[in-house]
This record gives C-alpha cells, sequence and structure tokens, in this order.
C-alpha cells in the first residue's frame, strides 16, 4: 500500500490516539452514566474480531500510536482478551491501553498483561467503600484495590484512576486521594462532570468546576507538569513528596480543545470526531475485507474535514451523546 498522509485536521491538530468502544454494555450502576443499569437493546450488532483488526490497522497505517479499548465495560466482552492480543500484534502500536471498572480485576490482570494490554485506567470514584457503593451500584471497592495492586504484579507500568468529580458526593475526598498516591507510581485523574444528554438534572446537582481540584493542588504546593506526546486532555500535577501524580481533566475549561490529539470509534464502526458531536460517520462498509484498507483510510482523512475546532459544551450543546457508555467516554 502507498504512503499516506497522517490522521490531522484543518486546525493544525494531529491525532495518533484511537479510542475504540468495543460494546456499549456495562455491568456497573454509576449514577452519572448508568443510574438505571445498561438496557439491551435489539441493535447489539457490535464490530467482529476481524472487522477491529482491519480498522486499528487503518488508523495505525495512518499515524496512530495509541490505542484504548473502552466500552462501557469492555470486559465484559466475551472476546476481550482475543481482541486485545490481535491488536497487540499490529506493528506500530506503542500503547494499548484499557479503560474499566475493575470487576474482576485481581483474578484477571495478569491475562490482561499477558494479552499485550500495557496500560490501565481503573474507574475509582471514591476511596470510601459506602459511598463507593452509593455510586457506583457495587460493593467492590476493596476487589478493585486489590485488583490494582494486582496490575503492577502482572507487569502493568502504566496504572491510572479515573474519578468523576461529583459536588455532595466526592468532592471531600481530594486530599483522600493526595494520600492515596503518595507511596505509590499511579496517577489520579480528577475528571469534570460532563453535561450529556440523559443527565442534566443530575449535572445541575453535581457538577463541580475543575478549579475546584486545581486551587486545592496549587494551595498543597503542587505544581503543574509539561505535556508528555500523545498524551491524553489531563493537566497533570507533581509534588516533590508524592510518588504519585495528580490530573484534571476539565472541559469546561478554556482551550481545552487546543491540544484534541483523540478520535473514537463506536463499537457499531461508526467515527466520532468528538465526543459531543452531532453524530457519527459509519466506516462499516469498509471493514469487510482487508483488500479496502485504502479506501478505508482515504474516507478517514478526508472525514477529518468536517471536525470542528471545538466542542460546544460550555453553549449547553452536548451533542447527541446519551450517555458515555454510549460511545465510550
Amino acid at each position: 500500500m502507498k504512503d499516506v498522509p497522517q490522521i490531522a485536521d484543518n486546525f493544525g491538530r494531529r491525532f495518533p490516539y484511537l479510542r475504540l468502544s468495543i460494546t456499549d454494555a456495562c455491568n456497573f450502576r454509576c449514577s452519572y452514566c448508568l443510574p438505571d443499569g445498561y438496557k439491551k437493546t435489539s441493535s447489539e450488532n457490535y464490530l467482529s474480531l476481524e472487522e477491529i483488526f482491519r480498522l486499528v490497522a487503518a488508523f495505525v497505517g495512518l499515524g496512530a500510536w495509541k490505542i484504548r479499548l473502552t466500552g462501557g465495560e469492555p470486559t465484559v466482552r466475551p472476546d476481550f482478551i482475543e481482541i486485545a492480543h490481535g491488536i497487540s500484534k499490529i506493528p506500530g502500536i506503542q500503547k494499548l491501553a484499557f479503560t474499566t471498572n475493575g470487576y474482576r480485576l485481581p483474578e484477571r490482570a495478569k491475562d490482561y498483561f499477558d494479552a499485550g494490554l500495557n496500560a490501565i485506567n481503573i474507574s475509582i470514584d471514591s476511596l470510601r467503600p459506602r459511598k463507593f457503593e452509593q455510586i457506583t451500584g457495587h460493593n467492590r471497592l476493596g476487589e478493585i484495590l486489590e485488583g490494582m495492586q494486582e496490575c503492577f504484579r502482572s507487569g502493568f507500568k502504566t496504572v491510572k484512576i479515573n474519578t468523576v468529580l461529583l459536588k455532595g458526593m466526592n468532592d471531600k475526598e481530594i486530599d483522600d486521594f493526595i494520600d492515596f498516591v503518595a507511596d505509590k507510581p499511579i496517577s489520579v485523574r480528577f475528571i469534570e462532570l460532563m453535561r450529556t444528554g440523559n443527565n442534566g438534572n443530575y449535572f445541575a446537582q453535581h457538577h463541580l468546576p475543575g478549579t475546584y481540584v486545581t486551587e486545592r493542588l496549587l494551595q498543597l504546593g503542587w505544581s503543574l507538569k509539561p505535556r508528555e506526546e500523545g498524551a491524553g486532555p489531563a493537566q497533570e500535577f507533581k509534588n516533590s513528596n508524592s510518588m504519585g501524580t495528580i490530573g484534571l481533566i476539565a472541559p469546561y475549561s478554556e482551550d481545552f480543545c487546543k491540544t484534541c490529539n483523540r478520535l473514537r470509534v463506536s463499537a457499531r464502526g461508526n467515527l466520532h470526531l468528538c465526543l459531543f458531536g452531532e453524530g457519527g460517520y459509519s466506516l462499516r462498509q469498509l471493514l469487510q475485507s482487508d483488500d479496502q484498507q485504502e479506501e478505508l483510510q482515504n474516507k478517514i482523512l478526508f472525514l477529518m474535514n468536517f471536525k470542528k475546532s471545538t466542542h460546544f459544551l460550555h453553549e449547553g450543546n452536548t451533542g447527541i451523546t446519551p450517555h458515555l457508555a454510549s460511545i465510550g467516554g
């Protein structure tokens, strides 16, 4: 196949990072995402193994070197290990990551690492068991923390924790998380609650601006780290007295989209140029045979012409995203 240009948009941004959802399903009932649990539909026609491998190969051929598997909860897919193993064999991938709620992580961490996954983000929205259960619908905090330790024992070098910042629920735990990472090589990233199509009332009740975190960190002597190439949108803070770091993902902050470097593909093969865009563009018809790679890549490059400079969350426009599980957060 002839050389093709790297994925870029009309604003000078490049996109080495693909977030690939492999299922909408999730077995947790997080209050900010799926408070009533996942509702199975008749349209669960998710990408097959072959379609996934062709899709990833096309993106890697366009310069993507970081792939993150998401959901829903990606590990509920029965062929999750096969998906990870197959993707890990595609030349050019430097980081193969996944985001998980940590379900059954203690017994599965080694299998995940052996399948070629080398970075993990674990969702932990509270370090207090009762509050954790209130937010997620599951009394599994101890199990998930044990799974985090098992990830280190299994060989994972990059272990991160995602914590959605929720006013009135976990906003008093910032110091707890700071203490938690003091002796662990872990990054905790607080994520500012985002409004979606289904959580308007919840957002109004529980949203806190990201400055709530940064002001506390600066007050305690933490400083902002330089942004690493290929990094996600988090601002990362360090402290000489802490082995770990604290990050913040604040989508409502000024210029948040200027460093955008990621694209998303849904579990049904739709390319989403923005988490809060007006819709996706189907790639599935070009995932049916290996000889469609060049056509697929040309379509991806063409669709980049429609990527906008920013989301419009600050104007109250959440796009068509009903909840974050629908296209992988």
